[in-house]
């Protein structure tokens, strides 16, 4: 299992929604509208890197809004 987050900037006004959709997809654990540089914090897991890349690339920066995203992969140390 890999698990990131995914820190995402919106359009001026759209991250309360941006989050509520995002929460929606399969994969998601937690969404979050927040303050500073980024509006939107995502925890997200999938079975290996090449699904989570699709599942950023694909579900979530597909989705209406969205100026910019960063992911973040977990690591243990």
């Amino acid at each position: 299992m890999v698990q990131a987050y995914i820190l995402i900037q919106t359009e001026v006004g759209k991250a309360a929604d941006v989050a509520r959709q995002i929460a929606e997809i399969d994969g998601v654990t937690l969404a979050e509208d927040v303050t500073g540089p980024y509006d939107v914090i995502v925890r997200a897991e999938a079975d290996n890197v090449d699904d989570l890349g699709k599942l950023v690339v694909a579900r979530v920066q597909a989705i209406d809004g969205i100026t910019r995203t960063l992911t973040c992969p977990v690591v243990h140390l």
